[in-house]
């Protein structure tokens, strides 16, 4: 394994420098959609260089070693020197398990800002107050995150809560992360309407989508239709007041998007014309995401909105993930945000599968 490992090493450091020099040449910089991939290769590579660094020097080092034993004769060097190899040879298997996983292709998406949907299932306005609930949640680890979420689009239940609300994510590796979140979320609580007690289950579909970036899908004006309207909703009067609001069309695929969260029409343009962009690259993501969602439990695909993925039981404390059976007694935590550990399973569960399917 060990030489193998290494050989790869040699071939990857390679390439690296190879990359390194191509995104400095003039050419190149030009050409932003290619600028853009070598730099996003560079990086990638960059971590491997690195990670190979070290896993040579741990086989170095135990070679060394080794030699060391064979030779050394003082008992107390001796056993400094079996110490050593024992630490180091603890190292090895960890630092291969890190290696397999970085030579599998990543999902190219995964650095990607995201688009975040949710939208009230069944259960009436409690469906609605539960959509609020999660959406205060996602919030809630985008600060933690040091993220920056952006509603672009929402439509308030009539008791509290929201029957949809579409916001933008920024920052570093997002989609990676809440791309785990795509699917049903069922809550099971007596609703605030209830006068006998009784417990209710609710639903809320989520779906978060890779935002495109402008030279991942290019946008014809001519297959485009604008509508512009009144603002409805908190933004003060002038919301309310002006056609600040957009509605985008796009002709060709029947995809329609709307954006009222800014005062200034040219803003509320601009955030419809990222989403509409998303939203037409990820038809043809979706099949990406089906055919891995066939394979592996933790995804669920965006298309599947039946595919129920999470239970929050509020009298039990408990929240369930159904896709690797991990339940947790600490549901007022996680409903607050803390749902680092739930993603950091299903994280653990994916590269599992992943190192299954790869042949390295």
């Amino acid at each position: 394994m060990a030489n193998n490992i290494i050989n790869k090493y040699e071939n990857i450091k390679h390439r690296f420098e190879e990359v390194g020099q191509q995104i400095t040449d003039p050419d190149v910089m030009k050409d932003m959609k290619r600028y853009v991939k070598l730099n996003q290769e560079y990086k990638r590579l960059e971590e491997l260089v690195t990670v190979f660094s070290e896993y040579k020097n741990i086989v170095d080092n135990i070679k060394s070693t080794r030699e060391l034993l064979a030779t050394e004769k003082d008992e107390e060097m001796r056993e400094m020197a079996k110490e050593e190899l024992e630490i180091l040879e603890e190292q090895l298997e960890p630092k291969e398990q890190e290696i397999k996983l970085l030579l599998i292709p990543a999902d190219p998406e995964d650095r990607k800002n995201a688009i975040l949907e949710i939208r009230a299932g069944t259960g009436g306005d409690e469906a609605s107050i539960f959509a609020g609930d999660l959406f205060r949640m996602y919030s809630k680890f985008c600060e933690r995150k040091g993220w920056r979420l952006e509603v672009t689009n929402l439509n308030e239940g009539t008791a509290g809560g929201y029957k949809e609300i579409v916001a933008k994510v920024s920052g570093e590796g997002v989609y990676g992360i809440l791309k785990y979140e795509s699917g049903v979320h069922r809550v099971q609580r007596v609703p605030q309407t209830e006068t006998q007690g009784r417990v209710h289950t609710s639903a809320a579909s989520v779906a978060v989508l890779p935002e495109a970036e402008e030279f991942d899908v290019e946008l014809k004006e001519s297959d485009i239709r604008k509508d512009t309207y009144c603002s409805s909703g908190p933004g003060g009067q002038s919301v309310n007041t002006t056609y600040s609001a957009i509605r985008l069309t796009h002709i060709p695929t029947g995809i329609v998007v709307t954006c009222q969260d800014e005062k200034s029409q040219l803003k509320n343009l601009a955030k419809a014309m990222t989403e509409l962009r998303t939203r037409i690259y990820n038809m043809e993501y979706q099949k990406y995401i089906d055919d891995i969602a066939s394979k592996r439990k933790t995804m669920v695909s965006t298309g599947d909105r039946s595919a129920k993925i999470r239970t929050y039981n509020w009298p039990q404390g408990r929240v369930t993930d159904h896709r690797i059976g991990l339940t947790l007694y600490n549901l007022p935590v996680i409903i607050d945000g803390d749902i680092g550990e739930i993603i950091e399973k299903l994280q653990v569960e994916e590269n599992a599968q992943r190192l299954k399917e790869s042949e390295i």
